[in-house]
């Protein structure tokens, strides 16, 4: 099978995206498939040396130019090519082969959802609305989608403007290994690494500052917890630099010498963090997948995550849930107070206990492998290649 695929270009700072590109070039490639990349080239980004300006100029190199090149590439290309789009935000190239053998892959739609005033918390500016708007219209011109949860699958069918003709859920594989490490062995590692005392383990987030990833929410819970309980572990945020709501937000705290944010860490750790972990405590309001959920799993680290899709869909019976966080004040005090309860009965289950939500965790991050995803999706591909 000859495969096109479409692709953020390098130039931008995406991290999952090219993770997940190359997921798919990588295994489409170990099947014996004819795999090429389109992608636009940095020709007018780079010109510029004021930030503010490259933003309009890549969007020149994206929007214009290389919708050029390709309808170029078009003239030459095989009859038989499966034309394939590695996220739906690649919308607007999508009509460039509406009329051709194409699948997109869809992640999430939050931005777009932001952008209708689907999501309060999340304001989108009138530049940004226009933008999303673009991106819609472009998606829409596709037909054939694989989703990477039934939740993302469920909103691009409330998005998407025209009619489906193919609409598949393949959940996401892990894009590395990762696998139960030794907790002492992993929280000596991080000590030397960190300077942080984490002899006795500790609670865990992991993620960037966008809104839906309610790191907020996490130093809410910890702070009530630790107000309530004689235990002394520390709670280590690995991800961006925190805003200034989150470092004063630590800094208010009873507990902010116990609340370390982690930056930089490289990947190399990411496994000894899970497994030396105590518990991911990960309450987004949303997600299009929630990979730390699997991440976690698959290392032996359990798990409290929010109780809605998809993050039910990939934590199964394996994972603790809490509620999404309220928006109003009133209800916040509650949901911590709940949310307490069961990070409490986590943090406090005896060795037997918490073997057995280990195993089933372990069990569960095994649906969720890269072998099974690729495979999946190569059946997708396959089904609509052979569309007349």
């Amino acid at each position: 099978m000859k495969i096109v695929l479409f692709t953020h270009p390098s130039f931008l700072e995406h991290q999952s995206m090219p993770r997940y590109a190359n997921m798919l070039f990588n295994g489409m490639e170990e099947r014996e498939h004819e795999v090429i990349i389109w992608s636009p080239k940095a020709r007018f980004y780079k010109l510029s040396i004021f930030n503010f300006l490259k933003k309009w100029l890549g969007y020149i190199d994206q929007y214009i130019v290389f919708p050029i090149e390709v309808k170029f590439k078009l003239l030459n290309a095989s009859k038989d090519t499966l034309y394939v789009f590695a996220d739906q935000a690649l919308g607007p190239w999508v009509p460039l082969v509406k009329n051709k053998k194409h699948v997109v892959h869809c992640h999430d739609f939050l931005a777009l959802k932001s952008a209708l005033g689907k999501i309060p918390e999340n304001p989108t500016s009138f530049s940004g609305k226009q933008y999303q708007n673009y991106i819609r219209n472009g998606f829409s011109k596709g037909k054939n989608f694989i989703s990477i949860s039934k939740k993302t699958q469920e909103d691009l069918h409330e998005l998407h403007q025209g009619s489906i003709v193919k609409s598949a859920v393949c959940y996401n594989g892990l894009s590395r290994p990762f696998e139960p490490l030794s907790p002492s062995k992993s929280r000596i590692v991080l000590e030397e690494k960190l300077k942080i005392k984490l002899s006795q383990g500790y609670i865990m987030h992991i993620g960037g500052n966008q809104y839906y990833k309610n790191r907020k929410g996490v130093i809410e819970i910890y702070d009530s917890w630790r107000s309530k309980s004689k235990n002394n572990i520390k709670l280590l945020l690995i991800g961006e630099e925190p805003t200034q709501e989150l470092i004063e937000l630590q800094q208010k705290s009873l507990f902010k010498d116990d609340i370390h944010f982690v930056t930089n860490l490289e990947d190399q750790y990411i496994n000894n963090v899970y497994s030396g972990a105590l518990c991911l405590l990960f309450p987004s309001l949303d997600e299009g997948f929630g990979w730390p959920i699997i991440e976690a799993m698959a290392s032996g680290c359990p798990v409290i995550t929010t109780n809605r899709s998809p993050m039910n869909e990939v934590g199964g019976s394996a994972a603790f849930y809490i509620d999404k966080r309220p928006s109003d004040c009133k209800s916040q005090e509650k949901w911590k107070e709940d949310s307490v309860k069961i990070l409490d009965k986590l943090i406090s289950l005896d060795e037997i206990k918490s073997k057995e939500i280990v195993e089933k965790s372990l069990q569960q991050s095994k649906k969720f492998t890269t072998e099974y995803s690729l495979n999946a999706i190569e059946s997708i591909y396959k089904e609509i290649n052979q569309i007349v």
